[in-house]
């Protein structure tokens, strides 16, 4: 619920803080006094349009906070969630409006968008009015608005899961034939390129490794002589292999006459030898890699050329012709197996459509006996708002070929405020206090079914006085009992039985010529004389001052 209402520098009003309870609140006050500048400002806070106009005279900009205290898992924690804001503890909805017409937008103190503060709004708070055109107004809320009250959620559920079904079967369907299409045109060339690469079979790498082996092929015969050369300087007749060999056996002869002097130099010769020894064995390894049949030359070169000459053919590096021969022999078999697939595919989403026609259906028939409920619900709350000679009315139309992961139903809420008259939209049929009375006998029905959980009914009881003014307030304070209800009134007997007593009032400005608008928390004597001046006018009169206690007595404050 709405938990504190702040406003700095908007229009009239220079600072103003309200405090919200549970229940049904009522904001009075006479007439231009700022009840409509103070719900504005708090429709910018909920994503409304700014306007720089808001921003009081001689000021830079001006803000709205609005404090909510919503359950944990509550359709706007949601959406916030889902924008990446912090929602612990209470969800704090603030928008800064400029002068120069810009606005920004804050959630729990971090920037988001317009959309997004909109949206959580929406979820906390729905304001009705005489001329609104949102919320229960709406018709593309109201089939959602039926589905709520009838708690059709398995019903739609199920609605919801055929059109994804149907959805995917069709998106595969539609995959399937553009590219079955796509490969009949390249059928011939696509044949041919499959045959011309299965007998080239080649292989991912291949082209690295013919091309190293070439290379060290062509290079061969030159290494082979240097690699000759070093061997014999290493292991040759006229090495120093064998002339170090010959040193050591003479040091070894003489090592017992100096031994201290002779055995490192013998250890040093015999590493030397050693060393030789591991020379010649890698000469020797390497010569014996030199050695090649040319033939062998030739055939990895034509291997190497046809790799290549692929590789052009076809546009791709030759490490990838394996690849697309595999996805060339992918298209061949679309193109053997397509019609069949395609069947398959038809068939697939036949069955879809059958399922999703059978659960829209029963959607809609489980809608048709809601709409009866709700349309009875309504009645029942219509004669005491002196509407008894009207009928509300949920028009279903099925459009089989309409269809969304709601069914095929559009559902709109229809009026007849007299026998004789032809039903319509209610929008276009119910005068703008029949509006009103409307919404509010939809409200009264719809309250424990998933409502905002804060209303804000603004001079509903416009143009209406005594039996059905109190058969607002009486409605009012029903619907309080679920949800938080915020009222502007003119109407005493709605305003007799609030639990919050709002009184909105301009006041001068100390030291300036300019006014303010102040709120103020009325208590019970101070509601009393504030209920005597909405009975009586100008003039409060002793009379006037006894009904309003009677009102209040009566409605139970």
């Amino acid at each position: 619920m709405l938990v504190q209402l702040a406003i700095r520098d908007i229009v009239l009003i220079d600072k103003l803080e309200l405090n919200f309870r549970d229940g049904l609140s009522v904001l009075t006050g006479e007439t231009g006094a700022g009840k409509s500048i103070l719900l504005d400002a708090f429709a910018l806070a909920l994503g409304g349009r700014g306007d720089g106009r808001l921003v009081r005279h001689g000021e830079s900009q001006g803000s709205v906070t609005a404090v909510f205290d919503a359950p944990l898992d509550h359709p706007a924690r949601a959406v916030a969630a889902e924008a990446e804001i912090d929602t612990e503890g209470d969800l704090i909805l603030r928008r800064t409006q400029m002068a120069d017409g810009r606005t920004r937008a804050f959630v729990n103190d971090q920037p988001v968008g317009v959309q997004v503060l909109r949206a959580i709004g929406a979820a906390l708070v729905e304001i009705h009015g005489q001329h609104d055109d949102r919320a229960l107004a709406d018709p593309s809320t109201h089939r959602a608005i039926l589905d709520a009250f009838g708690g059709l959620q398995g019903p739609l559920a199920a609605v919801g899961e055929a059109a994804k079904r149907v959805r995917g079967a069709r998106g595969a369907l539609a995959d399937q034939r553009a590219r079955v299409e796509a490969a009949r045109k390249e059928s011939d060339f696509l044949r041919h390129a499959v045959d011309e690469l299965a007998t080239l079979d080649p292989q991912p790498g291949e082209e690295a490794t013919l091309a190293e082996r070439r290379t060290v092929m062509q290079q061969s015969e030159k290494v082979a002589r240097e690699l000759n050369d070093a061997l014999e300087a290493v292991g040759g007749a006229n090495s120093g292999s064998a002339h170090l060999s010959s040193a050591v056996r003479k040091l070894e002869r003489r090592a017992a006459q100096l031994p201290a002097l002779v055995e490192p130099c013998i250890a040093a010769l015999d590493a030397a030898l050693v060393a030789l020894d591991e020379a010649r064995a890698v000469l020797d390894a390497a010569l014996s890699e030199t050695e090649f049949d040319p033939r062998e030359l030739e055939r990895v070169e034509e291997r190497l050329f046809a790799l290549r000459a692929a590789s052009r053919k076809y546009d791709v590096a030759a490490d990838d012709l394996a690849a697309l021969r595999e996805r060339y022999v992918a298209d061949v078999a679309a193109i053997d197996a397509g019609e069949e697939a395609l069947g398959g595919l038809q068939q697939a989403l036949d069955a879809a459509e059958a399922a999703y026609a059978k659960a829209a259906t029963k959607l809609s028939e489980c809608r048709k006996r809601a709409a009866k409920s709700l349309d009875a619900a309504v009645k029942a709350e219509l004669p005491p708002l002196k509407l008894e000679r009207a009928r509300f009315i949920t028009e279903i139309a099925t459009d089989p070929d309409s269809r969304d992961a709601a069914g095929s139903d559009r559902v709109e809420f229809w009026a007849q405020t007299n026998p004789g008259t032809r039903p319509g939209p209610m929008m276009k049929v119910a005068s703008g206090g029949e509006l009103s009375r409307f919404m509010l006998a939809l409200k009264v029905v719809l309250a424990d079914k998933g409502s905002a959980p804060t209303l804000i009914f603004d001079e509903i009881d416009t143009g209406v006085g005594g039996a059905v003014a109190d058969a607002i307030g009486a409605r009012l304070a029903r619907l309080s009992r679920d949800v938080q209800v915020v009222a502007v009134t003119h109407a005493p007997q709605v305003a007799a039985r609030a639990q919050t007593h709002f009184l909105i009032a301009k006041d001068p400005v100390k030291g300036s010529d300019r006014v303010a608008t102040r709120v103020a928390t009325l208590p019970v004597e101070a509601r009393r004389e504030e209920i005597a001046r909405m009975l009586a006018g100008a003039t409060v009169t002793d009379e006037a001052r006894a009904a309003a206690a009677r009102l209040l007595q009566g409605a139970g404050a």
